[in-house]
């Protein structure tokens, strides 16, 4: 047993060994492309993430840089970029309100040792069982949490610290009202448009005529990230006419120049047993966000589908390693992942690149960060939000039935109002408890003969052996715990002259052993009334679970038949004499 272990164990191997095959310069060059703009456009996401989370800017960017590197090393899939995400916004800031900042990295290094483990065990496939339901509710419901953590800066007001609910967060902001900055407003609300007009400006037909739309000069100026864009030209803007705004310099005293030393979080088993919700909450929002990225990127390139066990092994290695440096929790980034993608990158090396020259900018350009009004970022990330929702699918709840309706909108309003724990906790009971409905209604029994409104002789042709006194039923689709209630009252709705109950079983697909209970039970209140059950046609799995369980050896010598043919000859036998509960009677 031992000796069989390593084989069920996932072996480490990162995707950029296959990836180095054959590579040559023409693809370091478009890597190196590829890097380029995706270390640009992490740079605001990284540092308006980690304000939004309620740590330092410079966090977020060791984050980019440190667990983009190591996830693009030692990933599963050929393009992904790894660093902070927003989904993570809510669950940081929430952890760090509670616990505290110490405790968060220990949580962090914790959820890493889980991911590896999960991706050691070959786990990465279950994260595909998540009802998509789930997924789109949770989803919205940090993207609305996001939205809501980003009005202080957008509106300028003088609020020390957010709480982390959702109702104190909104009672909060109306507290401070008085405090509105009408120009880091007007900051806020310029980027949030600019980033909307700017996704849509080159299009042909909408803002600009198709010539100047296809001339060179705009093909070159449609490459820059919207976000940068914005980041430049507002700070720009603000600096230069003196506006009254806070800025990354006037709140956190600026960014630092170089890589931090590495320094081991505080670490007691006594907190670390404190841990245990956010550990799985960082865990499992973790795998789920970057194995529905790497989905996303298979889709969109032509190269061999990611590998979901090294990639979650890969998140581990780099959320234990970045807490030793004041890192936060890192994923799968879908936003970087796509751009990554669109500009060509052709594997991992590109993800290595983004994350180096990512530190060479924040080493280079750190004091000019200190200028960065927090309303930009605020727009940038109102942006992220609005794009990270899936709006419509709220607008299409009208097409599906209540139990996708109800999945969905639970999880959704749990995320808002309480956190992605409980939302998920209780999507997923919601989930499973209307699965067991639907498949109960799936599992039907119908009667075969003899109607009590038709003449026993109109079934000889269909059924030879009919007669009065025998009945049959017919059972579809699987017996299981969620649909042994329609067994449990078979007995009650058999007709007073029956003497032998044919069950005809070639439909019955599956039966578990809630299932071969209530088939006994029914066997005994058959006896009791002096009613022969005979099974037919028995599959490979019922009959498998029958004969193991012990009910075909009560059945008795003719209790079980091959065919519903050979069940009527037996019937017909057995109808013609009382059975023996009877005569013993």
């Amino acid at each position: 047993m031992l000796a069989a272990l390593p084989e069920r164990l996932h072996r480490f191997r990162p995707r950029l060994l296959d990836s180095l095959r054959g590579y040559d310069r023409s693809r370091f060059l478009t890597d190196l492309g590829a890097g380029a703009t995706v270390g640009i456009v992490a740079l605001p996401l990284a540092m308006a993430f980690a304000i939004a989370s309620g740590v330092k800017p410079e966090q977020g960017l060791y984050t980019a840089i440190i667990a983009g590197f190591l996830i693009s090393l030692l990933g599963g899939s050929s393009v992904q970029i790894g660093g902070p995400a927003g989904a993570f916004i809510v669950i940081v800031f929430g952890i760090i309100e509670r616990h505290g900042l110490a405790n968060l990295l220990i949580a962090t290094m914790l959820a890493g040792v889980l991911l590896f483990l999960m991706g050691l065990l070959k786990l990465g496939g279950l994260v595909r069982y998540i009802p998509v339901s789930i997924v789109i509710g949770f989803t919205n419901g940090i993207a609305v949490l996001i939205a809501l953590s980003q009005l202080r800066d957008l509106l300028g007001l003088d609020i020390t610290k957010m709480p982390a609910d959702f109702f104190a967060q909104i009672h909060t902001l109306w507290l401070h009202r008085a405090s509105f900055n009408p120009w880091a407003f007007g900051l806020g609300s310029l980027c949030l448009a600019g980033l909307f007009v700017w996704a849509r400006i080159f299009k042909p037909g909408t803002f600009l005529p198709r010539e100047i739309v296809e001339g060179r000069s705009a093909r070159v100026v449609s490459r820059l990230p919207g976000p940068i864009v914005a980041l430049v030209t507002l700070t720009a803007f603000s600096t230069l006419l003196g506006l009254p705004v806070e800025t990354i310099g006037s709140r956190f005293g600026g960014i630092p120049q170089s890589l931090p030393d590495f320094e081991p979080p505080d670490f007691d088993w006594a907190t670390a047993k404190q841990l245990l919700m956010p550990t799985l909450t960082i865990a499992l929002l973790g795998a789920i966000e970057s194995l529905l990225c790497a989905r996303v990127a298979d889709n969109m390139i032509d190269a061999p589908r990611h590998d979901p066990n090294q990639e979650l092994m890969a998140q581990g290695v780099a959320n234990v390693v970045v807490p030793f440096f004041g890192g936060i929790p890192a994923t799968g980034t879908i936003a970087r992942t796509v751009t990554n993608v669109r500009a060509g990158a052709t594997s991992p090396v590109a993800g290595m690149l983004h994350a180096l020259i990512l530190l060479l900018i924040m080493l280079a350009a750190a004091p000019l960060a200190l200028h960065v009004p927090l309303a930009v970022l605020a727009g940038i990330l109102l942006f992220v939000a609005w794009n990270m929702g899936e709006w419509h699918e709220f607008a299409r709840l009208r097409h599906f039935k209540l139990p996708y309706r109800s999945v969905l909108l639970g999880t959704f309003f749990l995320t808002v109002i309480f956190d992605l724990t409980v939302a998920v906790e209780v999507g997923l009971l919601l989930a499973c408890g209307f699965f067991i409905w639907r498949m109960s209604q799936l599992f039907s029994i119908e009667r075969l003969a003899p109607d009590p409104e038709i003449d026993v002789t109109t079934f000889q042709d269909t059924l030879p052996g009919a007669q009065a006194g025998i009945e049959v039923h017919s059972l579809y689709g699987t017996l299981f715990f969620g649909a042994i209630g329609k067994v449990e009252t078979l007995a009650e709705r058999l007709r007073p002259d029956t003497r032998v109950l044919v069950l005809e079983m070639h439909r019955l697909i599956s039966v578990d052993s809630s299932g071969v209970d209530a088939l006994v039970q029914l066997h005994r209140q058959l006896q009791r009334r002096g009613v022969r059950l005979i099974v037919a046609a028995l599959n490979t799995q019922p009959r498998s679970l029958l004969e193991r369980s012990g009910f075909v050896a009560q059945l008795g010598t003719h209790g079980v038949a091959p065919s519903l043919g050979a069940a009527m000859e037996a019937a017909a036998l057995a109808g013609a004499a009382p059975p023996a509960t009877m005569r013993a009677q």
